[in-house]
Formats: C-alpha cells, structure tokens, sequence
C-alpha cells in the first residue's frame, strides 16, 4: 500500500474508535431508507401436516427433558463420546467455526451465503431458535424439513440413548441437537460445515471440530457467570476454538481480548487476520432496505455490494464474514487474486437474517430486534437511529432474568419516547413487574407501561406509536430476547 492509500488514512483516524460499535467510515449517506417491507425470511412455522406435527412435539418434548442451554457442565466427554459412536461425522467435512459474543449468526447466515455462491454444499449450525427449532440446522442455506430433523432425531436416538447410559450425566438438550446437526452434514453430504458456537468455545459442545478457519465476532459482557467478569477472561474461553495451523479472523476486540486472542493464536502456530488491519469496512452508505458498502478483503478490494440488513453492525459482520470465506479458499496466502466481484456482490444481496431489525409491519413500522445485552442493544439503537426516520418510538421490552437488563434498558432510554414492558412465554423470562421496577427506574414512572402478556404489549405499543396519527412517523421496536421476537413474530403475521 501507498502512504495515501485511503484504507491507512481511515485505520489511522480510527485508532480509538469503539472497537464493538463504531464504523470505518468513509461516505455520507445517500438516502434514509424508507422501506418497502421484509421479504418473508427463512424461518419456518408448525408442519401443516397434522401427524407430522405430532411427530415434531414428540421429538421436542424428548428433548426438552434433558438439560436446557442454560445448565451446563463445562466438558466436551460426553458430546465426545457420542461422536466416537457415530463414527466421527464431524470429520468428514472441513468446518469454519464462529465465536463470539454478539453478531455470530448474521456473520454465519453471509458465510453460508458466500460459500452457496461459490457453489459449494453448506450446512450451518446456528442458536438459539426464532420461531422453530428445525431453523438450528440448515443445509444449502435453508432450515432442514421438519420430516428430516424428525428422521435424524430417530437416527441417532440409540446412540444418544448408549451414551447416556455410560456417562454420569445424560447428554443435554444442546449437546444432542449439536450431534444431530453434525450428523445431519455428513449424511447430505456438505462441502463445508459453518458451526455457531452456544457459548463460550473451550468446552462448547460445537469444539469437536477442528476448524480450518476460527472467526471471532465482537466479544463484550454476556454470561459473565459462566465466562469470566472481563472481556479479557471470555476471550481465554472463546480461544479454545482456534486450532493447530488454522486460520484465525479476529473482528475489532476489545484490548485485553485481542491479546488473548493472539497470544493463543501464537501459541499454535495459527495464521491471524485482523479487521481494521488485513481487512475491514472501507465505506458505507446507507441505502433503500439496508446499506451499500465497499470492503478490503484479504485478497483486495470489493466494492459497490449491496447488503439488505440495516446498521453499521452489519457491515462489520460482512467485512469478517468475507475475510472467513477468503481464508476458507486461501485468498491472501495460496492465492493472491480476489474472489469474484459479482459472485460476492450476489450472494450478500441474498443475505437474511431473521429477527435482526427485520421489518414486520408498516402504519405504523413495526421492527423486530434480538438485542439481549447491552453491547447488543448499543449497536440496535444506533442502527435504528441511522436507518428509520421515526419521530416517536415506543418500546416493547421481554428479556430474560439471567441478561443484565439495567444495562439493555439504558442503552435504549435515550431513543424510546415509551416503553411497554413485558414477558414471553420462557420460563427464563424475567417476571413483567420485576422489569417493569427497572424500566422505572430507568425511565421515569410516566414513560413506563406493564402489560403481562405479550399480544397485549404488541397492542399498546402500536396504539401508543399511533397517537400522533398514521402518518407521523411513529414505530414500534420489540426487543430484549430471541424468544420475545420470535413469539411477536407469530402474533404478527411472520412464519
């Protein structure tokens, strides 16, 4: 590179930027998009076939006897253990691992887009669920048939059954449904397995692969009691998924992760590639339905590539998501030519992502967002701000117990004219009263609304955005937990 290359002129100019939220910016906007509606996404409802729709409950309700994703014993023996007698599936295709703390399944649902592209075979492994658990694993860049996820449940239950039997704790919930997934892949068979962790790395049941590449999303505070109280320590778990000789793609980290990071990446002789360094986010601009951008990859530059999902999040999740499928096909180390532009530009053109500022409703705009932590939420707050003009916009609030809510309802006080609080149907949800004594706290008594039960939240919060009339430009955002949206998303007309 030149000394005026503009690519060094924006790393330099962003040496203290928020490593998690900010963008490498080097446009104006053209356009506040407006919207035309979501296309509908890839998110499957119940089997309209009544026996088949049985037969799906029964394998659930299987499942959910054993150990949920929240009760974990911090071990890879037994999901092991059910490998060795299945024979190693997970060894039968090369494998890109995503870590993480927020953004990995966006940045897994534009790998297994970009790989499609390419022509190669995809499975993706991803968690938790929005609306149906057959979404968890996906084969050519769509959720597997609720008869397939049902015959693979079938076909490894003796296994999961015998493993069971040897081990002091049965096999969780998450444990089998990991061992179905990588089963699942090697009988399609797939060209190449894109794997979301469930949490943490080390001891994740997803770290019996040896990937070839290891992608690291942004890491922030989530699941501190299991993870450690610093980045820095949830980085030490996180690392576990980078391997011997792999290569290693490192989106912005906070300090002491990226040192962590590293320094495991030293220690087994693995490649690293860093955002803002080898690679990143050129320049965006936002544009009608999502945002046009152009990255420096590995192997060059990519420009003019339309991606139809909101917020300067996303671009981050593009640019790692691009350096993942370069390294993938050796772009930077065995090959010094860029993938193909427009292959590129046609796959995150195609790009979705359920439950991730996806627009549900118009008159008003009702946008639905996974936010459940508060680095989350900092990043949904500032895209929303950027992508929709909303002169009012009320809240719909459901988290989860375990989450640091103060921290979720803080990063959105400044842009939630009122926020109607509420609970999904999970037992982990937190208790609508006991967040609604937050809320207060954080937003004053008058702006803070308690309705229990979700379809009655959705109501109160659409009439409150109505208030100024149809074309004021109020809007509703439904947020604080995956299983909030997803209960939305089927009270309004989604799946």
């Amino acid at each position: 590179m030149t000394d005026s290359d503009p690519f060094d002129e924006i790393i330099e100019a962003e040496t203290d930027r928020d490593p998690d939220l900010a963008v490498i910016e080097a446009g104006s906007r053209t356009l506040r998009t407006q919207g035309t509606g979501a296309p509908q996404a890839d998110v499957p409802g119940r089997p309209d076939d009544p026996e088949l729709d049985a037969a799906l409950r029964e394998v659930e309700a299987e499942l959910a006897t054993r150990w949920g994703e929240t009760k974990l014993e911090p071990s890879v023996t037994r999901i092991a253990a059910l490998m060795d007698v299945l024979g190693d599936p997970q060894r039968s295709y090369p494998s890109i691992h995503i870590t993480g703390t927020n953004g990995k399944t966006s940045t897994a649902r534009m790998i297994e887009a970009l790989l499609g592209a390419f022509e190669l075979r995809t499975g993706r492994y991803t968690s938790p669920h929005v609306q149906s658990i057959t979404e968890r694993i996906s084969l050519d860049g769509a959720p597997i048939s609720a008869e397939r996820f049902i015959e693979t449940y079938n076909d490894i239950k003796p296994y999961v059954e015998m493993v069971d039997a040897q081990q002091e704790f049965r096999l969780s919930f998450f444990e089998v449904l990991t061992g179905m997934a990588y089963a699942a892949f090697a009988d399609a068979p797939v060209d190449v397995a894109v794997v979301e962790v469930g949490m943490g790395g080390t001891w994740d049941a997803t770290n019996v692969i040896d990937a070839d590449v290891a992608v690291v999303t942004p890491i922030d505070l989530d699941h501190t009691d299991r993870l450690g109280e610093t980045t820095g320590e949830i980085a030490t778990e996180k690392a576990g998924i980078v391997k011997q000789d792999a290569t290693v793609i490192l989106a912005q980290q906070p300090v002491d992760a990226a040192q962590v990071l590293l320094k495991k990446a030293v220690e087994v002789d693995a490649t690293v590639a860093r955002e803002g360094l080898e690679f990143g986010v050129v320049s965006r601009s936002v544009a009608v339905g999502g945002q046009l951008i152009n990255l420096r990859g590995l192997g060059g530059e990519y420009e003019e590539i339309y991606l139809p999902l909101h917020g300067p999040y996303q671009a981050h999740n593009a640019a790692v998501a691009l350096a993942a499928v370069e390294a993938f096909f050796g772009v930077g180390a065995q090959r010094p030519d860029p993938l193909a532009i427009d292959t590129v530009r046609k796959a995150f053109a195609s790009v979705t992502s359920p439950g991730r500022l996806e627009v549900v409703r118009r008159s008003p705009t009702v946008v639905l967002d996974a936010a459940h932590n508060p680095a989350g939420a900092r990043a949904t707050a500032e895209a929303v701000a950027e992508a929709f003009d909303f002169s009012r916009l009320i809240g719909v609030v459901g988290a989860s117990g375990d989450k640091n809510v103060r921290g979720l309802l803080e990063a959105f006080e400044p842009m939630f004219a009122e926020v109607v609080v509420t609970q999904n149907s999970s037992h982990r949800a937190m208790d609508a009263d006991e967040l609604a004594a937050i809320a207060v706290e954080v937003f004053g008594d008058e702006r803070v609304q308690v309705e229990p039960r979700l379809p009655d939240a959705l109501e109160a919060a659409i009439t409150l955005a109505e208030e100024d009339g149809e074309f004021a430009g109020g809007g509703v955002l439904v947020t604080g937990s995956v299983i909030t949206v997803g209960e939305a998303r089927l009270l309004l007309g989604r799946g």
